[in-house]
């Protein structure tokens, strides 16, 4: 069985929502300096690198991250590679393949590097969750900061996830990733009342 980390690496350089929070990690002891241990603390936004959003992220009362349906982030998972312009949205024309894992992840390409923000991403259209929703889909990740573009403050495709009661993973690393099914492991923490949580996403090349 192979592992593929499907998760930036965080340390400072890495690339936040303009205006949230940057990760930062600080050390109050460090062996190098003669304490017999190192030990740190890190400051950050929930959204940073590969993550979880909760309800709460954008329907108001909606649950936090630790009430989440942990079921929802680990199984089988199908990685799709679509091919649309930046800062479009996804269409279902776009998918061009059958869906067949409950948990699909799409690389778009569009947002290249974790650590340089650029703002033209791609995005879902909401009638392309409604239509994964219908393929019994419980889970829709990708590659690019948000499942909605930059400007869209009404986070049309968000709300759909919420109609649908799905799950979502964004700013996974799939460049490299071939198309096809896995099993995808990618754990939110238990942050009480969270409006999102990192998680560490992999890929194991055997189905679970």
């Amino acid at each position: 069985m192979e592992i593929i980390d499907i998760s930036p690496t965080l340390h400072p350089g890495i690339a936040v929502w303009p205006g949230d929070v940057g990760f930062s990690r600080s050390r109050s002891l460090a062996i190098e300096d003669g304490d017999n241990l190192d030990l740190s603390a890190v400051a950050t936004t929930v959204h940073v690198g590969a993550h979880a959003d909760a309800p709460s992220h954008y329907v108001a009362g909606g649950p936090g991250i630790d009430m989440a349906d942990l079921s929802a982030y680990v199984g089988g998972g199908q990685v799709i590679e679509v091919t649309v312009p930046r800062g479009a949205r996804i269409g279902v024309d776009d998918l061009r393949i059958a869906i067949d894992a409950p948990r699909v992840l799409f690389r778009t390409g569009t947002f290249p590097d974790p650590d340089a923000f650029n703002e033209d991403f791609a995005a879902f259209r909401p009638d392309t969750i409604d239509f994964l929703a219908s393929q019994g889909v419980r889970l829709v990740g990708i590659d690019t900061p948000s499942v909605d573009l930059f400007a869209d403050k009404d986070l049309v495709a968000h709300r759909a996830l919420g109609r649908h009661g799905m799950a979502n993973l964004e700013c996974l690393s799939l460049a490299g990733v071939a198309p096809g099914v896995y099993t995808l492991v990618a754990l939110p923490l238990k942050i009480k009342g969270a409006d999102a949580s990192p998680v560490r996403a992999v890929l194991l090349t055997d189905r679970l």
